[in-house]
């Protein structure tokens, strides 16, 4: 009977192939916690950005032309209480002058997070404005006359749409997010040779394909004059259209750094932290985590990229060299690439003045 019970109470020894079926399905038990954990932490901590309410309203006497035609100076009322589409934010990216208090690049971005589809519009830094109360008259100085809110309200009345968060950028971050993805191929459009001592500024390309650190892309997308030429005339435009190409180098540029971001996306954490520290947005963390989600799957193919198109030899009382932007084709731009709204932005909507 004893033999018996002690027959009873041994262990029945698993086979090898058992036992490393038991320990893959615990592991599989793991990690199925903890990813239902992740994913119940990002449900939680995601949140969708805010969005801005109507554009600030023209006053009575708006100017969208500076002409003898009353029928550009009012405010089409009936657009009021317009219906916003559905998960799609706008947003106004801008980087500061290295010397002086301007704004260097402003670029406007609508994203359509149900759609995929993303416009990235680059506002020239000479776009003629008239904003009440104020006598700068091109559009990078708003920022160094009211800050970030009045730089959104000129942008904003500009264009006739809300500009719902605003992103400006510390150009280390520029330079640290394409070294963290070890460099980025791109085909520098034109010659570049600008020698500034007092910055400590050197640039020198050559055009063609190449390979970028973060210090050298951005000192391609800071070329905008070349130093090289001859006695007399040292300085000349390193681009047949002067600033408007440099904007689609600009652009060109930053699509080809999102791509090499979005296919590293073990890296998101380093994103968010250099986002963290280089970036003064009105974006939340959470807000953050909302975004990353669509935007680690987006196809670059929906990227839609342009520049508002103008004159940029407009005068308005002692300001000179004004750009004044053309009113129809820059409202095709606005309602193919940046209207966040179910119906078109009309000329009504939007202050473009045109000189005198």
């Amino acid at each position: 009977m004893a033999a018996k019970r002690k027959k009873k109470n041994a262990k029945v020894k698993q086979s090898p192939v058992k036992r490393v079926f038991k320990g893959f399905y615990m592991t599989l038990v793991v990690l199925s916690v903890i990813i239902v954990g992740v994913f119940a932490w990002y449900k939680l901590s995601a949140i969708a950005p805010d969005q801005e309410g109507e554009p600030p309203a023209l006053p009575s006497d708006a100017i969208t032309s500076v002409t003898d035609d009353p029928a550009t100076t009012d405010v089409d009322e009936s657009q009021v209480g317009r219906q916003r589409k559905k998960n799609t934010w706008t947003f106004l990216l801008v980087a500061k002058d290295q010397v002086s208090g301007n704004t260097d690049t402003i670029m406007v971005c609508t994203y359509d997070t149900v759609n995929q589809k993303i416009g990235l519009v680059s506002v020239p830094r000479d776009t003629f404005v008239i904003r009440e109360g104020y006598r700068y008259h091109k559009i990078n100085a708003a920022y160094a006359n009211g800050g970030m809110e009045e730089l959104k309200g000129a942008v904003s009345q500009l264009l006739g749409i809300p500009i719902d968060h605003h992103i400006l950028i510390d150009t280390k971050i520029f330079v640290e997010l394409i070294d963290a993805v070890d460099g980025v191929d791109f085909d520098v459009p034109v010659h570049m040779a600008y020698d500034d001592p007092a910055q400590d500024l050197h640039i020198h390309y050559e055009p063609g394909l190449q390979h970028l650190t973060g210090q050298q892309a951005l000192e391609v997308v800071r070329c905008r004059k070349n130093s090289d030429g001859p006695e007399g005339h040292r300085i000349y435009d390193a681009y047949p259209d002067a600033d408007i190409g440099r904007t689609r180098t600009q652009q060109a540029l930053l699509t080809e750094v999102a791509k090499k971001v979005v296919s590293n996306p073990q890296k998101i954490r380093s994103y968010l932290e250099l986002f963290m520290e280089y970036v003064d947005t009105s974006l939340t963390f959470n807000n953050l985590l909302w975004l990353a989600q669509p935007a680690l799957s987006f196809d670059f193919e929906n990227l839609t990229t342009a520049t508002f198109p103008g004159d940029g030899n407009v005068s308005y009382g002692k300001s000179t060299y004004l750009y004044a932007l053309y009113i129809d084709q820059s409202l095709e731009i606005i309602n193919d690439c940046l209207n966040p709204y179910t119906s078109p932005i009309t000329r009504e909507m939007v202050k473009m003045p045109q000189g005198d």
